[in-house]
């Protein structure tokens, strides 16, 4: 997954779980900024701050052997 789907993925979960960015970043204990970065695909987000936003979202993380 490209760090743009992940945001992609991102905005539509909390666009579907009906929260504002400013209320997931209360969730996630996570600044509003860092979100609307994660949104637009910033490649260079702290990943335990990008689980936590995963986390409130109900989301996962899943790691897998790519295939040749």
């Amino acid at each position: 997954m490209r760090v743009t789907e992940l945001g992609e993925t991102v905005v539509r979960r909390r666009k579907g779980l009906e929260l504002g960015q400013d209320e997931l970043a209360e969730l996630a204990q996570v600044s509003p900024r860092f979100i609307r970065a994660l949104e637009h695909g910033k490649p260079t987000a702290r990943f335990d701050k990008v689980v936590a936003v995963l986390d409130a979202l109900g989301l996962e993380i899943d790691v897998r052997v790519r295939r040749p």
